[in-house]
């Protein structure tokens, strides 16, 4: 049985200036407490058993949910009692909640989002790990605890902020399905005196170290905590702005697919190592004006220096890492990136012969597009493709997305495919400007 924990004990401290006689859970977001956006929320995706663990003004919160009818939920509360910390609390809790309860979406009290649980919670079953962690990309990660996770999508290492290297832009974003079964077996480290034992900080790392397999779970929707006054501030401008209701992925979205090279950093043949990567300028605040405008921002990119063996899938990666961290120094974001590792052609010095093939994702094939467009929803008809070279352009025509050929990089020049783009523009700034524009 699915069932959630709220973790709504906290005093709120940040907030009690804005919140006067008002425990943080209730909250107005938008004009609605928050605690009942999230109920409201996990009853339209299908989970009617809900336990809340309180502390602070528990009977004001127990009251509200009461005078609500429990919003037709299954609705328990627990006491934290002494202050334990999230982890503490959570284990603490465990026998106390209902029979059946084997796979808990856990979530905390100050959190806004609007999430396709039911996609989460098919990733959780089809990895089949002790966690799945919801892990999105943000505007700061160097302020942000990030998560870092191997090619099969499970998590190496979490990296609490200031960090001491460069990582892809994942941002744990304290939203988590944990089996209760590999929950209990952690219990012991609640015995004795209590003490603060947070999730992420403290029992994550542990279950890591014992061998325990968990799970980032990668996705663009919208989720954010109004645990300062700044934060709900923010919460109730992406409300009134829209951003909020299309947040989630559910809700079919456009996307501006970007080719990398030529159009986000200049052009280098064959570009292979990390420190050969440098942003165009105005690249990072263009992309931060997708970002901001709702817009999905997804990278899509030919890396034949992967079949060539000029480069490694780590050094790939070393060079991603390095681009988010250049594009959170502005401010800016793309919500995922899909590269094509494969050559048609052989023949080249210590290639990879299994890579060397024709296949389905090298642009202008549209492979990397319809992952995308699987993966998160995305609504070609309303879509633009930025790119350099012809391949960009014939890959949007064939997916049936708009097409912009800036004048950077290659600038079409490469005259490898006859097609015509929809648009010609100087550069990414331009590009993101006439998008917006056009809508």
């Amino acid at each position: 049985m699915k069932h959630a924990v709220i973790l709504a004990g906290g005093k709120g401290s940040r907030l009690a200036g804005v919140l006067p006689g008002l425990p943080k859970p209730l909250a107005p977001v938008g004009g609605q407490p928050l605690l009942q956006r999230q109920l409201l929320a996990l009853k339209s995706a299908g989970i009617t058993s809900v336990t809340l663990l309180v502390n602070h003004m528990a009977s004001a919160i127990r009251d509200f949910c009461g005078a609500q009818g429990d919003f037709g939920l299954d609705l328990s509360f627990v006491d934290d009692g002494q202050p334990r910390g999230t982890a503490g609390a959570l284990l603490a809790a465990l026998p106390e909640l209902p029979a059946g309860a084997d796979e808990l979406l856990i979530l905390y009290g100050d959190t806004l989002f609007n999430v396709d649980l039911g996609r989460m919670f098919a990733f959780h079953a089809a990895h089949a790990g002790s966690g799945s962690l919801f892990l999105h990309p943000n505007a700061h990660p160097d302020d942000s605890d990030l998560v870092e996770l191997d090619n099969s999508g499970q998590v190496k290492a979490l990296h609490p902020y200031p960090h001491a290297g460069e990582y892809a832009n994942l941002v744990n974003a304290a939203l988590y399905i944990l089996n209760r079964k590999d929950l209990a077996e952690w219990q012991g480290i609640i015995s004795g005196e209590p003490r603060i034992i947070d999730l992420a900080k403290d029992l994550f790392p542990q279950m890591l170290r014992a061998g325990c397999a968990l799970y980032g779970y990668r996705s663009p929707e919208y989720i954010h905590d109004i645990g300062t006054p700044e934060r709900l501030q923010s919460a109730n401008a992406d409300i009134l702005a829209g951003r909020f209701a299309l947040g989630s992925l559910a809700t079919p979205r456009p996307a501006v697919f970007l080719d990398r090279d030529g159009v986000i950093n200049r052009e280098v043949e064959f570009l292979a190592r990390r420190d050969d990567f440098e942003l165009l300028p105005g690249a990072g605040s263009a992309i931060g004006r997708l970002n901001r405008a709702g817009l999905a921002c997804i990278v899509v990119t030919n890396q034949p220096v992967i079949a060539r063996g000029e480069c490694t899938e780590a050094g790939l990666a070393a060079i991603h890492a390095h681009m988010d961290t250049l594009l959170g120094n502005e401010g800016a974001y793309v919500d995922r990136l899909y590269y094509c590792p494969h050559h048609p052609q052989k023949g080249f010095a210590g290639e990879r012969p299994e890579l060397k093939i024709k296949c389905s994702c090298r642009k202008p094939e549209i492979g990397m597009l319809v992952q995308a467009r699987a993966d998160l929803n995305i609504d070609f008809s309303r879509s633009w493709l930025v790119g350099d070279r012809t391949g960009d352009i014939l890959a949007a025509r064939r997916a049936g997305v708009k097409s912009i050929l800036v004048r950077t990089g290659a600038a079409g020049r490469d005259g490898r495919y006859q097609c015509s783009p929809d648009y010609t523009v100087a550069d990414l700034p331009e590009a993101v400007e006439l998008i917006l524009q056009l809508g």
